[in-house]
């Protein structure tokens, strides 16, 4: 995977495209621009880092469909949309839709790079929680039934003899299953352990 991030443009004017690319590479970003949504997602790699810069009205697709479809793939792409056509319900939808902001055009090229570099930001971040967060899954991939039971129950705030109880074991038996899950998930503490499960959606057993 390459850290080099790009601006991603859809646009269907060929002037606004060109016109977008020229002031992204004088300021020395690599440029991608494509003429219809169809295009962009034929492109399109999960690994590929950046912002996108989207029209909201296109003939085919929207700028709004794009963005949404964009989302079920689990893309990371921060978006920005671009349109001369913005209005308030239409803006508020993008921005819920996870839009980082919303430009009428034409935007100053000053303001432009500030929200491409927003954008190159919040990518990155999201890259790296997206690390972590594949980090814990692996480690919590890890577990045996047994450890899954008692990381469930230890996040309900059950202490060891209630897990005991519970499953059937002895206090010990638990302590030992509780420090390797522990180790497991490289959780220092409860709290850090309750975050984990967040992140793996861990629900509590069925009863």
């Amino acid at each position: 995977m390459t850290d080099v991030q790009t601006v991603f443009i859809v646009d269907d004017d060929q002037g606004m495209r060109d016109s977008l690319t020229l002031i992204l590479e004088l300021a020395g970003h690599p440029v991608r621009s494509f003429a219809s949504p169809a295009d962009f997602l034929d492109a399109i790699s999960p690994q590929d880092r950046g912002c996108l810069l989207l029209d909201l009205r296109m003939p085919g697709m929207t700028g709004l469909e794009l963005q949404r479809a964009l989302l079920e793939r689990g893309s990371l792409l921060p978006i920005i949309f671009l349109s001369a056509f913005g209005d308030v319900p239409t803006t508020v939808q993008a921005i819920q839709g996870g839009a980082i902001d919303f430009l009428e055009k034409p935007a100053s090229p000053e303001i432009l790079l500030q929200r491409v570099a927003a954008g190159f930001a919040e990518n990155s971040k999201r890259h790296q929680v997206a690390a972590s967060e594949q980090g814990i899954l692996e480690r919590f991939r890890q577990l045996t039934p047994r450890e899954h039971e008692v990381l469930i129950l230890t996040t309900q705030g059950m202490t060891n003899k209630d897990i005991a109880r519970h499953l059937g074991i002895s206090p010990r038996t638990v302590e030992n299953h509780r420090a390797r899950m522990m180790e497991k998930m490289q959780a220092s503490n409860l709290a850090e352990l309750c975050r984990m499960s967040a992140v793996c959606q861990v629900l509590p057993p069925t009863r």
